[in-house]
């Protein structure tokens, strides 16, 4: 039986992963600073711990395992990310974490292959103005230039296990997520994100009534599906693959078409209002050519799917934390 370990399973993502993972017939173990807040993991053993400990990261390895996922990150959405308020505690919780994890793991006697989650915020601000038509082809990283310090660890820490592979043999693939979204994550707690936050408001909002959208709403994003997001991990793992590669949706829309989205499914009519508020880049979208190429993944849920499932979550959590 291998043997898995996924830290920052107490997240969303994570948290999805760890099931995935129990589905294919892994031992699994999860770490995190805190246990996951909407669903009970299925892990064979979680460990509440601080990763930013190297002593601690020892102890999560403590065992072995075949495969490790390093997911755990000081994160959040647009709210969180592009204020500056948290930019120190991001870059130095989340560097903290990737520095001790990519020397503990390169120190095994028998080397896991380490999966890390980069994103699709390290890529340059200058190509990413044009909402109509932004690149994001991994081979468009540099030079370098992230519109936020998140991005600017992300590329850091890229950089690290790259390194860690060269030097010391240390097994690694990279990929960089692009607004993975689905049930199970945040939703109200100021760290969602996108697709999280506008089917919250359009759950919690009356017939005719408003929903805030930041800024004018024209500014362009690709969403993955979470269950898309994992069955290109779990083949990026499986592959030979160490370049950093993008997984996410080529189904670019604006933030006033992802409203739309969810008021389809919501079966509700609203009115936008334009509020000022953190947007990131006008424009991303998820460049799967070399993805494809590479391993052979392309997502195939289309965003209304998704949309529609992650919707019929939150709006059970809006009704629940309303009754």
């Amino acid at each position: 039986m291998k043997k898995a370990l996924v830290c920052g399973a107490g997240g969303f993502i994570g948290g999805h992963l760890v099931a995935r993972l129990k589905s294919e017939g892994y031992w699994v173990r999860g770490v995190d600073i805190k246990e996951n807040e909407y669903r009970e993991t299925t892990a064979d053993d979680f460990l509440v711990l601080d990763l930013r400990s190297e002593r601690n990261v020892r102890v999560a390895f403590d065992g072995g395992f075949d495969e490790v996922y390093q997911l755990a990150a000081d994160m959040g959405g647009a709210g969180y990310i592009f204020t500056g308020e948290h930019d120190a505690d991001v870059m130095h919780n989340s560097a903290m974490i990737n520095l001790n994890v990519a020397k503990v793991a390169s120190k095994c006697e028998k080397m896991p292959v380490v999966f890390y989650s980069s994103s699709a915020c390290m890529y340059p601000e200058h190509n990413q103005m044009n909402p109509d038509n932004p690149n994001c082809a991994e081979d468009s990283a540099y030079p370098a230039d992230p519109d936020s310090e998140y991005g600017w660890e992300k590329l850091f820490s890229e950089r690290l296990y790259l390194s860690y592979h060269r030097n010391y043999g240390l097994p690694v693939r990279i990929a960089r997520f692009h607004n993975i979204f689905g049930p199970y994550g945040s939703w109200n707690n100021g760290k969602e994100k996108a697709p999280a936050a506008i089917c919250r408001k359009v759950a919690e909002a009356s017939e005719g009534g408003e929903v805030e959208v930041w800024g004018d709403g024209l500014q362009t994003r690709s969403f993955l599906y979470v269950d898309e997001c994992l069955e290109g991990v779990r083949r990026l793992v499986q592959s030979d693959c160490t370049d950093p590669v993008n997984i996410g949706s080529d189904e670019m829309v604006s933030i006033n078409q992802l409203v739309d989205i969810a008021c389809k499914v919501g079966e509700k009519t609203v009115v936008k209002n334009h509020v000022p508020g953190p947007e990131g880049v006008r424009g991303r979208n998820s460049d799967n050519t070399f993805i494809e190429k590479s391993i052979g993944w392309k997502p195939e849920t289309k965003l209304i799917d998704g949309i529609r499932k992650t919707y019929e979550w939150i709006k059970t959590q809006v009704e629940f934390a309303n009754a």
